[in-house]
């Protein structure tokens, strides 16, 4: 099942855990809240046949898939974690092992969050079955953990245009509409469980 804390600052290992001391959680409702993405889990076993998933594709249009599998020997960690935003909602469903995903806090909430500002990170720690759906326009990162290894199933409206753009991209169309339902709150949460 899935994580969610406030990350520490330490630049070590980015595969450990960095919890910031005390730990804090955050519930997913909290997560939805800060971010918009949303956490749904499937059954990976069969997840070809799983209702739920069926749903949130066919409501969302999600047409496209594909799975990348990723090992720390053949995939540079540093090319992982790099900060950046794509233009559409990343959907992974996690097949195997456990990941992190880092989402920056939000700064337009800084004064309500008690670890708020612009580059207070959350991390998500993603296991067999989560499919979490990350908004188009968040920056954010992904690094495995110490296991080195990941498989996923990802899923796309259309073909996707599978180009990163890393921070600052204030400018962009995508990160103008993520920031505007930030700040209304991400309306329509959990449409389809």
């Amino acid at each position: 099942m899935v994580k969610v804390w406030y990350m520490d600052k330490e630049d070590n290992d980015q595969r450990l855990e960095h919890h910031i001391k005390p730990p804090h959680y955050i519930s997913l409702e909290e997560l939805y809240k800060k971010t918009g993405v949303e956490y749904f889990f499937i059954n990976s076993k069969n997840y070809e046949e799983d209702e739920l998933l069926s749903t949130i594709r066919k409501r969302r249009n999600y047409t496209f898939e594909d799975e990348p599998f990723y090992k720390q020997a053949i995939f540079p960690i540093r090319a992982l974690i790099s900060k950046k935003e794509h233009l559409s909602q990343q959907v992974p469903n996690i097949q195997s092992t456990y990941i992190f995903i880092l989402l920056p806090n939000s700064p337009k909430k800084k004064r309500i969050i008690k670890y708020g500002g612009s580059d207070n990170w959350i991390r998500i720690a993603v296991e067999t079955g989560d499919l979490i759906i990350i908004p188009a326009g968040i920056y954010h990162r992904f690094t495995l953990d110490t296991q080195n290894y990941i498989r996923a199933k990802r899923y796309f409206i259309g073909e996707p245009i599978w180009h990163p753009y890393n921070r600052p991209a204030e400018h962009m169309e995508c990160r103008q509409k993520y920031l505007l339902n930030q700040n209304k709150g991400f309306p329509l949460a959990n449409k389809d469980d």
